[in-house]
């Protein structure tokens, strides 16, 4: 009996898949320790900021006192970047994947794309110099009508640098990631399904109801938590165009801040218990973006009889 000779020989697939195995799990394990290395570093060096004299921190509180501002504005700027972002990009997902025609879907996505390689600090250069005096007279007008609220309160910053200012770029630098994710998740929907509900008479937005979103259900709640996770780390376009300051209610006044943006513009003056301090803030956002990512894995889990991983 003749072998082929494009036929694998007794035991070669066996290896081959031996190798693979063990060069994932390689992978993996180096993931974990390099993770578990960069927490262990960072507690490290943390350490003397927690247990410092109270007095001798920024701010003379202690640390808790110090990071708890920034740890507000971190997740507000982060917020306001989801909520904008969040709709707009799932709008354009659905427009690219079910509604655009095959030629201006194509370069649509391909912009869409692109939009994710513009560094981050160009996008703080445009929120700095063309958005942020684009907004001053929304904020005017928002502080005119809706003063009454805290979050819309005076007096308006006119330079535009606010916290309202720093999630709108945030949420442009987090749209194609949501979008492009989404996008490709929304093709992925079983066509029998969606064929099926247009055939039992439904529109297209029923269909999409129907067929396409709880298919993509855990998809997008993985795109709109990386983009979430993007948003909390970001650091040059938020120090760019946020003009730091103690913690207030207002997005529409001078003030705030964020970790990122914290330890870009002190660490490069920063040494002793000043330089933990910095240290022990991005352990802190550390800590905050693994427990948005765990939860995130949660949330996904309860939804996967909804995805096409079954």
């Amino acid at each position: 009996m003749t072998t082929n000779a494009l036929t694998p020989g007794p035991g070669s697939g066996r290896t081959g898949d031996r190798v693979f195995s063990a060069a994932a799990k390689s992978a993996g394990i180096l993931i974990l320790l390099t993770l578990f290395a960069v927490a262990l570093f960072l507690f490290v060096q943390a350490i003397p900021a927690f247990t410092a004299d109270p007095e001798a921190i920024s701010g003379g509180h202690g640390f808790f006192a110090y990071i708890w501002p920034i740890v507000i504005g971190t997740v507000i700027a982060a917020a306001i970047a989801i909520v904008l972002a969040t709709p707009v990009g799932l709008g354009v997902a659905l427009f690219i994947s079910h509604y655009a025609p095959r030629k201006l879907a194509a370069p649509l996505g391909y912009v869409i794309d692109l939009l994710a390689a513009i560094p981050s600090v160009i996008y703080g250069i445009w929120g700095y110099l063309v958005l942020a005096p684009v907004l001053v007279p929304g904020y005017e007008w928002l502080n005119q009508n809706f003063g009454f609220l805290p979050i819309f309160g005076g007096p308006v910053s006119q330079t535009g640098k606010t916290m309202l200012t720093a999630g709108v770029v945030l949420a442009v630098m987090v749209l194609p990631i949501i979008t492009s994710l989404s996008r490709e998740i929304f093709l992925q929907a079983p066509g029998l399904h969606e064929e099926a509900a247009l055939a039992l008479g439904a529109t297209r937005w029923e269909m999409i109801r129907m067929s396409v979103l709880p298919f993509a259900r855990a998809g997008i709640i993985s795109a709109v938590m990386l983009g979430l996770g993007r948003a909390l780390g970001e650091t040059m376009a938020v120090a760019l165009v946020l003009s730091t300051g103690t913690l207030i209610p207002s997005l529409v006044k001078s003030g705030n801040q964020t970790i990122a943006a914290e330890i870009a513009l002190n660490f490069p003056e920063a040494f002793g218990l000043r330089m933990s301090e910095l240290i022990a803030a991005g352990l802190v956002l550390f800590v905050i973006t693994l427990a948005v990512n765990m939860i995130a894995r949660w949330i996904i889990s309860r939804h996967q009889q909804f995805s096409g991983a079954n």
